[in-house]
């Protein structure tokens, strides 16, 4: 059975959350910034009704809000039609990424906002499609042992044709980010930027040690923000 990294949970349990002002209203209000965190969401391998949303919260940020609608059958920047829900955070990669789970028996559009510097900082819309289109869960890719303890990681044949942007993470036996990147190439090369378009690494990630157990994991995303393929990989050189 295919298994994501271990999450530990944050928060309580999800409830509705009703709140003075809707995002309509704090977008209205500003600052804002629109499509400024990085969020996309996936479904389950063994729950149909479960959506996994992945955040990136930038260090230091604050208020971590969740938002959806009532059905696909909206504009999905019309923010009115977005209601606040409670939710639980779970840890992902030991806190480095954040994800949120919620059991859905229909198709929603979703925002995920938080606070920064003062501003708030709006994602793009996700639009989830556990029920039309759901997550593949694949682990047959190729990772390339290289002797310059700089591994080589390539994905093609397991691609699919929905996938806009790719997410990779290189993490250690601990479950711990060393370098997270995104590339538009089914293709990359710890740590070589060369084709990376966006990167979430913090600082310059350690070297590789021989003989020590690594994990890499993949995020095919499509434009809206769902995510169609998530792979995931053992290795050692």
């Amino acid at each position: 059975m295919f298994a994501l990294v271990a999450c530990s949970e944050n928060d309580d349990a999800t409830e509705i959350n009703t709140t003075s002002l809707t995002l309509a209203e704090m977008i209205a209000e500003g600052p804002v910034e629109l499509d400024n965190v990085i969020a996309c969401a996936s479904g389950s391998e063994v729950d149909a009704n479960e959506v996994i949303v992945y955040l990136y919260p930038r260090p230091g940020v604050t208020n971590i809000r969740y938002f959806e609608t009532e059905t696909v059958e909206v504009s999905p920047t019309d923010y009115e039609s977005y209601t606040e829900v409670e939710v639980t955070t779970m840890d992902y990669f030991n806190g480095y990424l954040l994800q949120i789970k919620r059991q859905l028996d229909q198709e929603k559009w979703v925002i995920v906002t938080f606070e920064e510097e003062g501003a708030l900082q709006v994602s793009n819309p996700i639009r989830l499609k556990h029920l039309t289109q759901n997550t593949q869960f694949r682990d047959g890719f190729h990772v390339g042992s290289l002797p310059t303890g700089m591994p080589s990681f390539a994905w093609g044949n397991v691609a699919t044709s929905f996938d806009a942007i790719y997410f990779q993470v290189v993490s250690d036996a601990n479950n711990d980010l060393l370098s997270g990147t995104y590339t538009f190439e089914a293709q990359f090369q710890y740590y070589k930027t060369d084709n990376v378009v966006l990167n979430i690494t913090e600082g310059i990630p350690p070297d590789l040690e021989p003989g020590m157990s690594y994990n890499f994991t993949v995020l095919g995303v499509s434009e809206d923000n769902w995510v169609n393929l998530i792979g995931q990989k053992p290795f050692s050189f």
